[in-house]
C-alpha cells in the first residue's frame, strides 16, 4: 500500500534520538507522505528545516491552543514569512482546546481567529484542533470560507454532518482502533471517502497493537486497516483514497 500521514510531530522531543531511523522505517512501511504540523513557531520553524531534508515530508505551520498566548503580531508576521516556503503546505494546528485549558478561552478563541485569517490570506488550508470546544470552533468557521481539516476528529457521529456542511475534510487517528472506539468507527464509516484522511497524530494517539507506546507514520497502516473494516472496503482502497485526498487538499504533487 501507498500511504500518507497526513498529521505527524517529528520535530517532537520523543523523536531526538532516533528521528532518522522513524523516518526511514516510514519509507519502508510504504508511506509516500508525512504531513508534519507545526504547533508554535519554533515547532514551525522545525517543520520546515525537517522538510528541506527529506522529499516526502511537508511541513505546516500554526500555533496549537495550548501556547495561543504566544500569538503576536511579529510572530503572526514571522509565521507568514515562513510561509513562503515551497514546502509550507497548511496553516496550523490551530483550533480551540477546553479540555486542558492551557491558554484562557478568550485567547484562544483569538488566535484561532487570527490563524484562519492568515490562511485566508495565503491560500491555504488549515489543520483544525477542536477539543471539548465544538460548538465553538464550528462558531469560528461558519464565519470563515477556507478548506481545512478536522483533525483527529472526536464529537461523535451525532455532530459530523456540521463539519461536513463546512466543506472540511475529516482526520482519523489511533483510536479509531480501540476496542471501545464504536462511536469512532461510526464516523469512520459515515465520512464520504474523497473527505477522509488518515492520521497518527504521533507520538500520541498510538494506535493497537501498539497502544501504550510511542507512536510513528508507519502505524498510520493500522489506522488504513481499522477504517476498511469498518467501511468493508479493501484496505488498499482506503490508502488510495486518504492518499488523494491529502495531495488535493495540500495541493501535493
Amino acid at each position: 500500500m501507498r500511504l500518507i500521514d497526513s498529521h505527524a510531530h517529528l520535530d517532537f522531543r520523543q523523536f531526538d534520538d532516533d528521528r532518522e531511523s522513524v523516518i526511514q522505517r516510514a519509507r519502508e512501511a510504504g508511506l509516500v507522505a508525512i504531513v508534519n504540523i507545526g504547533t508554535d513557531l519554533a515547532s514551525s520553524q522545525a517543520t520546515v528545516a525537517l522538510a528541506e531534508q527529506h522529499d516526502f515530508i511537508y511541513a505546516t505551520l500554526g500555533v496549537h491552543p495550548h501556547s495561543a498566548d504566544t500569538v503576536t503580531p511579529a510572530v503572526l508576521d514571522e509565521l507568514r514569512a515562513l510561509a513562503q516556503h515551497p514546502k509550507v503546505v497548511a496553516v496550523g494546528e490551530t483550533g480551540l482546546d477546553y479540555y486542558r485549558d492551557l491558554s484562557p478561552r478568550p485567547v484562544q478563541r483569538q488566535a484561532f481567529a487570527d490563524q484562519l485569517a492568515l490562511a485566508t490570506d495565503l491560500g491555504l488550508p488549515v489543520i483544525i484542533h477542536s477539543r471539548d470546544a465544538h460548538d465553538d470552533v464550528i462558531a469560528a468557521l461558519r464565519g470563515w470560507r477556507g478548506i481545512g481539516v478536522m483533525h483527529s476528529y472526536s464529537a461523535g457521529p451525532g455532530r459530523l454532518e456540521e463539519v461536513l456542511e463546512l466543506g472540511l475534510c475529516v482526520g482519523i487517528s489511533g483510536p479509531v482502533t480501540f476496542p471501545k472506539a464504536d462511536a469512532l468507527r461510526a464516523v469512520a464509516a459515515a465520512v464520504p471517502l474523497e473527505r477522509l484522511l488518515v492520521e497518527t497524530d504521533c507520538p500520541y494517539l498510538t494506535p493497537e497493537p501498539y497502544r501504550g507506546r510511542r507512536n510513528q507514520p508507519a502505524y498510520v497502516r493500522y489506522v488504513v486497516e481499522a477504517v476498511a473494516r469498518t467501511r468493508r472496503v479493501s484496505a488498499e482502497a482506503v490508502a488510495q483514497a486518504t492518499a488523494d485526498n491529502v495531495r488535493r487538499l495540500f495541493s501535493i504533487s
